[in-house]
């Protein structure tokens, strides 16, 4: 157990690679309840969160789900999130758990000066299971009582599993396909007891980061942060500036007519070592960059990572040198994903 956002939370059960296989090869199970869940309804419950978020959430139908990022008025992103359309009048947001209080605050202060806007922080009183993997279907269908098939991706319904009403999303943060489940905590260790039993196996944090990073997946904290916009980091097709009313959107429609000094790239490791944040990327004399996440990747057999890196060295197949304890070890840009599930 280590402290992670402010919670207590698990880095592994029975190993990291061991629970990697589970949810490459079959099913594997982890308490993201640590994540945010805010609800914001009323209505002009779309038109504020179309605002602030990267998107224009109104366009989204009922029971829909969007990714994007939630940027400051300097373009810096502050956090990257989901958002599920409940109702005509309510989203629910997604905080990481580091960034719950800031995307409050960040919410509270453009929410408007009436009633049309309403926003209800349910962290507490619920939790979240990611159930992920090829066998996600299979397993979460044994206690559902409703066919999941109504659940494509990137949609969120209401349905009952193990006899108890929650909200289902086929989302995830694995490269894999799967759900993520909303419980009420009074119930939720039950839940998770009837997962096991039908076979999924507990993950912890290592898992989850060494899945997400196979899978070309950005941690906030890590990849991204309040000094990184959205264009170096890779995530322009997540951003919509051209809206007016869009609150950052002047800022990131100058930075989208200027080529990045900097951009996000994905590499694998040439040599033997393995690159860990914070790591300098040279190009053999001088110092291009900096390593922002780091693993060997059990599903590739390779060690893998993500950095920023100056604009002349993005290309595929570019080489690089990852400083490992003082010395250089070769690396080469790679196209992102590393890992693309067979569909």
């Amino acid at each position: 157990m280590v402290p992670f956002g402010g919670w207590d939370m698990p880095v592994q059960y029975t190993g990291i690679l061991d629970e990697t296989r589970a949810v490459r090869n079959s099913v594997g199970i982890f308490d993201v309840s640590h994540m945010g869940r805010v609800v914001v309804k009323g209505t002009g419950a779309g038109e504020f969160l179309s605002c602030i978020f990267s998107t224009d959430v109104e366009k989204l139908a009922v029971g829909r789900a969007k990714y994007g990022v939630t940027c400051d008025q300097e373009g810096g992103i502050i956090d990257d999130n989901i958002v599920y359309r409940l109702s005509p009048m309510e989203y629910m947001l997604i905080p990481n758990a580091g960034n719950r209080e800031a995307i409050s605050s960040w919410l509270n202060r453009w929410l408007p000066n009436d009633d049309s806007v309403a926003i209800d922080d349910v962290s507490e009183r619920t939790a979240m299971i990611a159930v992920q993997g090829p066998d996600s279907f299979q397993t979460l269908s044994a206690l559902a009582e409703s066919d999941l098939e109504s659940v494509g991706p990137f949609r969120i319904v209401e349905m009952a599993i193990c006899g108890q009403t929650m909200l289902v999303a086929r989302t995830g943060y694995t490269g894999e396909d799967g759900f993520e489940i909303m419980p009420s905590t009074d119930v939720v260790l039950d839940v998770w007891d009837q997962l096991i039993q039908h076979g999924a196996i507990p993950c912890g944090l290592g898992a989850r980061d060494v899945l997400r990073l196979e899978a070309g997946l950005l941690l906030h904290g890590n990849d991204m942060d309040q000094t990184i916009n959205p264009y170096e980091a890779g995530l322009d097709k997540f951003v919509d500036a051209n809206r007016e009313a869009y609150i950052p959107g002047t800022t990131l429609r100058e930075m989208r007519q200027m080529a990045p000094s900097r951009s996000l790239v994905g590499f694998t490791m040439v040599g033997r070592g393995i690159a860990r944040h914070g790591y300098p990327i040279t190009d053999g004399a001088e110092m291009i960059g900096t390593v922002t996440s780091g693993s060997v990747s059990p599903t590739l057999d390779k060690a893998i990572g993500l950095g920023y890196v100056r604009s002349g060295f993005t290309s595929e197949g570019t080489r690089l040198f990852i400083e490992i304890r003082g010395k250089k070890i070769e690396a080469e840009v790679t196209c992102l994903p590393f890992y693309l599930r067979s569909r």
